[in-house]
């Protein structure tokens, strides 16, 4: 971890690991703290691949991101967007079109202090600090109206979100009220940790995760199938993050069942 604390909120519970501090540790960030890097190297104990699995996400991330640039998408809303780290949504989105906008929500403080930093002076992105679980309070904040067009098509991202969110936070309403408030053509990817592959040690980790401000429930694929809701499921449907799309000449893994994630970009009729 970087010697510098002024990336540190007050607020931050510094003795609870956090998701996104394990995420950021994952892909070789430094805004974690030694909790964080010891609850991973705890996981990896019995889940060797983990780290695989994070950098598969995040290039599933950047393919996602750019196959809805190529689809007329030039405003974006990332629901949990967590710690930056290199290739954020924004660098991706502003790289082909610099006026593309990308509104973050997270709850995470040093997810939001950290991004607040690096967006300081960017006019096309800000970082929402809410709880998406509460889509009536995201919706309704003033930086959504200030920064996105919702009359106009959005790409939503639920980025390894969905199995943060347990059955009593009504996952189903959370993401249906998201998909509700877009216009026709907005596209909406997720990914989201399943034991159907075999490759989670699913009861495991979920144990290790209670020691964490982050309990997960992980999702069979019809569970999955049903947060796109009336979306229609662009090709190759719902599959896993290095099967989605790979790049064209790109080293596929010899097993696709060890991502571990379900992913899937759907647009709304």
């Amino acid at each position: 971890m970087s010697q510098q604390t002024n990336w540190i909120p007050t607020s931050v519970d510094l003795t609870k690991p956090s998701a996104a501090r394990m995420y950021d540790y994952l892909l070789g960030g430094n805004h974690n703290f030694e909790v964080d890097r010891e609850i991973v190297e705890r996981i990896m104990e019995f889940q060797p691949e983990v780290k695989r699995i994070a950098i598969l996400n995040r290039s599933f991330l950047r393919r996602a991101v750019l196959f809805m640039l190529n689809n007329g998408i030039r405003q974006f809303l990332d629901l949990g967007s967590g710690i930056p780290t290199v290739g954020n949504v924004h660098e991706i989105a502003q790289a082909v079109d610099p006026s593309s906008r990308v509104l973050y929500v997270d709850n995470e403080y040093v997810a939001v202090a950290h991004s607040q930093l690096i967006l300081e002076g960017n006019e096309n992105a800000a970082m929402l600090h809410a709880d998406v679980t509460l889509p009536g309070l995201v919706l309704q904040d003033p930086l959504i109206n200030e920064l996105l067009d919702l009359d106009q098509p959005v790409g939503l991202l639920a980025v390894t979100l969905g199995h943060y969110i347990l059955d009593d936070q009504d996952p189903l309403g959370m993401f249906a009220a998201y998909r509700d408030a877009v216009p026709s053509g907005s596209l909406l990817a997720i990914t989201h940790l399943t034991d159907d592959l075999e490759a989670i040690k699913g009861e495991q980790l979920r144990q290790q995760m209670t020691r964490t401000q982050n309990n997960i429930r992980l999702r069979s694929r019809s569970e999955v199938l049903e947060l796109f809701g009336d979306f229609e499921l662009v090709e190759p449907g719902l599959t896993t993050t290095s099967a989605w799309r790979p790049e064209r000449g790109g080293q596929l893994p010899d097993d696709a069942a060890l991502d571990a994630l379900y992913a899937g970009v759907a647009r709304k009729p």
